[in-house]
């Protein structure tokens, strides 16, 4: 496994900021040549601690207007209904984000669509028919004051 040293947390903290850096920019920012910063990076990348590389969308100007955080409740606790429920969601656009969660409910969902009525269809629709689902829990985000995801 790859050491997670104070420059490897550097690397990270930027590609975090900014993931399409170059490398000589990268090496600057954190004080390695950038043959050295190069190794850091594709060992960290080999290793699996860099997963990929993403874009950062602006969500509203793609048309997500609405943004709900789903909890879901299960009637039945077995692990074919927990795996069910996952496939479905899986196959689900709308979904986000899929946390299976300890607590009172199983999962926690986080949804992007449009608007409201798309909102409805994908609750009425998609969780409504699901068999596994016993309770539905909707939190609209009515703003993001912090959002660090990529």
């Amino acid at each position: 496994m790859t050491k997670i040293d104070r420059m490897n947390e550097k690397i990270l903290q930027e590609l975090s900021c900014d993931g399409r850096l170059s490398n000589i920019d990268l090496a600057d920012r954190v004080g390695l040549s950038p043959s050295a910063c190069l190794r850091r990076v594709q060992e960290l990348e080999r290793s699996g601690i860099i997963r990929g590389y993403r874009a950062v969308l602006d969500r509203a100007a793609l048309g997500i207007g609405f943004v709900a955080y789903i909890g879901v409740g299960l009637n039945d606790h077995t692990k074919a209904s927990q795996e069910a429920f996952e496939a479905s969601i899986a196959r689900s656009p709308e979904v986000r984000e899929c946390h299976n969660i300890t607590g009172t409910i199983e999962y926690l969902l986080r949804v992007e669509v449009p608007d409201l009525a798309a909102y409805k269809v994908f609750h009425t629709d998609v969780l409504g028919t699901l068999p596994q689902v016993t309770s539905i829990t909707s939190y609209v985000v009515m703003g993001s004051p912090k959002d660090d995801r990529a």
